[in-house]
Parts: structure tokens; C-alpha cells; sequence
């Protein structure tokens, strides 16, 4: 079986599409032929820089959409919102998060709120997404839904120790939903070490070229290192379900 390179007329929804990595995926998406959705952060200001992004995609048919998915009331909405433009979605990929660098021995400063906000946001939002969405990526006959995960998910590392336990928690998730929505649905996830965006506040270029020195390609990961492995979850791994890819440069070495 030869496995399709173009999405030409694909309909895709990047849910965290205006951070760094989200709009990487969106753009190889686009330059694929998709017809690329993404989400944004509330907010005029957010909503005009997402608006300039996806006018600049290559192609047609895009659009960004306003959602908080620690509020599932509005993912109901963005999911009435991509039915009634697009009639369809053939590609989830879930690539909303936020994260605050706490040192792991500072067990007082990773406080109760804090905790709570980490799972809403990164792992109750990703799983109610996919739930709102299951419907129509089971009708597409070919659905795909990828994560973004993090090697902290089995490192026991990262930002702080709730963010690797959020992670590991996706892989979870990526597993079981794996087995739960086949055949009309594929679950992959893709988990970066670090990656040069501004995702971790205080992570800045002496950080990276740190880091780049421990990690055996002798840099960090860009954005379009992690959007292609997102594309080639739905490009060359057709036969592909439930697994983790890992994008770190062999950092976790």
C-alpha cells in the first residue's frame, strides 16, 4: 500500500496553533494542501495575530478560531464552528499547553492551584477535545488525531514535576484511545525534548546552546522538527497507532 505524501483537500484543526510548535504544523499542513483550522487564546490582540497567520498560510480555506480549552463550553463551540464551515475533520492535532519552570526540589511552590491548572489545561483539555471531535474524525473513514507529549513524560524531567506527569499521562491517553477508536480513528503522539520556542518562560538562547552541547545532534529541536513528525504521522506511518514518536536529538539518551 503506498501511502498519500499530499493532504490536498484535508481539513485539519490545530488546537493551540498560535504557540510556536502549533504554528509550524500549520504551515506544513497548509503547504501540504490542507485546509487548515486553528485555535487561539481569547482576546482581540490574540485574535488579530492569529487572523495575520493564517492569512499568510499557503493555499485556501483557513481560519483560526477563539477557544480556552480548560473550558469545555467552548470547545462544544469550536466543534459547531468546524462542522459548519468545513461540513468535516480529518486531522486533530492537539498542541495547546502551558507550563511554569518550578525546580523539582521546591515541593512548596508546586502548589495545589498550580497542580490543578497543569492537568485542566494539558491533560483534561486534550482528552475533551478529542472527545467533542471523535464523532466527526470517526465519519471522515481516515481520522488522525496526534498530541504533543514530552520526553519529560518518561524522563522525569522537564519544567516542572507536574509537567512530566501531565505528560506521561497523555502517552496514557495516546495508548488507550488508540484501542478505543479503532479502526476509523489512528491516536499518535509526538514528544519533544527541548525545543527553541518560547514555550518555557526563561528558556532563552544561552539555555538552548547549553542544552544543545548534552544532546547528541548537538542542538535543540526547532519547530519544524516536531510539525514533521506530526505530518508524518498522517503521511508515512498509515499503519501507525498508539505509539510515541520522540523528538530529541537522541537527548534522552
Amino acid at each position: 500500500m503506498k501511502y498519500p505524501l499530499s493532504q490536498q483537500g484535508k481539513i485539519v484543526l490545530v488546537v493551540g496553533g498560535a504557540g510556536g510548535v502549533g504554528k509550524a504544523t500549520a504551515q506544513i499542513f497548509a503547504e501540504a494542501g490542507a485546509h487548515v483550522a486553528i485555535t487561539h487564546r481569547p482576546g482581540a490582540d490574540k485574535a488579530s495575530e492569529a487572523a495575520a497567520f493564517v492569512a499568510s498560510l499557503p493555499g485556501e480555506n483557513h481560519a483560526a478560531f477563539a477557544t480556552d480549552v480548560g473550558d469545555t463550553a467552548t470547545i462544544l463551540a469550536l466543534r459547531d464552528a468546524i462542522a459548519a464551515r468545513y461540513g468535516r475533520l480529518d486531522v486533530l492535532v492537539n498542541s495547546a499547553g502551558f507550563t511554569k519552570p518550578i525546580p523539582h526540589a521546591d515541593l512548596e511552590a508546586l502548589d495545589d492551584e498550580l497542580i490543578d491548572r497543569m492537568f485542566q489545561i494539558n491533560w483534561r483539555g486534550q482528552f475533551a477535545t478529542i472527545r467533542a471531535f471523535a464523532p466527526m474524525l470517526k465519519a471522515s473513514g481516515d481520522g488522525l488525531i496526534v498530541s504533543i507529549s514530552s520526553i519529560a513524560a518518561f524522563n522525569g524531567n522537564g519544567s516542572n514535576i507536574a509537567y512530566g506527569a501531565v505528560k506521561a499521562g497523555t502517552d496514557a491517553m495516546t495508548k488507550s484511545l488508540a484501542r478505543a477508536l479503532a479502526p476509523e480513528i489512528r491516536v499518535m503522539g509526538v514528544a519533544p525534548g527541548v525545543v527553541d520556542t518560547g514555550f518555557v518562560a526563561g528558556r532563552g538562547p544561552e539555555f538552548n546552546a547549553k542544552a544543545g552541547l548534552t544532546t547528541p545532534l548537538r542542538r535543540v529541536a526547532n519547530p519544524d522538527d516536531v510539525a514533521a513528525a506530526v505530518l508524518s504521522c498522517a503521511t508515512h506511518l498509515g499503519y501507525s497507532t498508539g505509539s510515541t514518536l520522540i523528538i530529541d536529538g537522541g537527548r534522552a539518551l
